[in-house]
């Protein structure tokens, strides 16, 4: 029997090949993004040496917006505890230990 191969290949390209970002909007993206790490590492940072006693490995969500902050030792809980009193924030995760990460890198 004669198998029947296809030389067609695939061409791959953008999901929404409409949506094309400028430089600018991608810089933009990008700082305001750090910013918001920042103001929310600020918070952690305060509350950190607090917090790390007898939450250790434990994850915070923080609001930038509003300072507010949830720990749970669950990362999922926390971001919706967070989502459900903000519904509009962008909550940033940290690990309550020295670094504010999970794992190594």
């Amino acid at each position: 029997m004669l198998e029947i191969q296809s030389h067609q290949k695939v061409h791959r390209g953008r999901l929404f090949p409409e949506i094309q970002w400028t430089e600018d909007q991608k810089h933009l993206y990008r700082d305001n993004l750090e910013n918001h790490h920042q103001r929310c590492r600020v918070i952690f940072e305060r509350l950190q040496p607090e917090l790390i006693k007898n939450h250790y490995n434990w994850f915070m969500a923080v609001d930038s917006e509003t300072g507010d902050y949830f720990i749970d030792q669950n990362e999922e809980v926390v971001t919706q505890m967070c989502l459900q009193k903000h519904p509009n924030a962008i909550p940033f995760i940290f690990v309550i230990n020295e670094t504010g990460v999970a794992g190594k890198i």
